[in-house]
């Protein structure tokens, strides 16, 4: 993904959020191979620091994870500093991780409308 048109069309997705990132899925409804990008803001570091996050995203989705990525979805990766630190193993597992929550479509913890024991789901007494 290379538009900001494109970036903003994925905040309307589903939203996964993880302890190195948060991810925001659309689907486009298209047969296409899945496309992604990823956001570093500047609160996150300098330039080196943020360049090195996208260089391991960038690894994590190539070798590990480009298998679990949905076909005819975006994927926006928003990163968070702690990924700076954290082992790589740990990253692309919380990746794929991310993508196979999507590929079943089940959805995000603490997120959605729950309702709570006892009480009736269509929301009327």
């Amino acid at each position: 993904m290379k538009t900001r048109a494109e970036f903003l069309a994925a905040r309307r997705g589903r939203r996964l959020n993880g302890p190195f990132f948060m991810i925001e899925a659309l689907d486009r409804g298209d047969p296409a191979p899945a496309r992604y990008g990823l956001t570093i803001t500047k609160k996150v570091g300098n330039a080196v620091e943020r360049n090195r996050i996208r260089r391991r995203l960038r690894e994590a989705i190539r070798t590990v994870c480009r298998a679990d990525m949905v076909a005819g979805f975006d994927y926006v990766i928003v990163a968070r500093r702690d990924l700076l630190e954290a082992p790589f193993e740990l990253v692309s597992s919380e990746l794929s991780r991310r993508f196979l929550r999507v590929r079943q479509g089940k959805p995000e913890r603490g997120g959605g409308a729950t309702t709570r024991p006892g009480e009736d789901p269509s929301g009327t007494t």
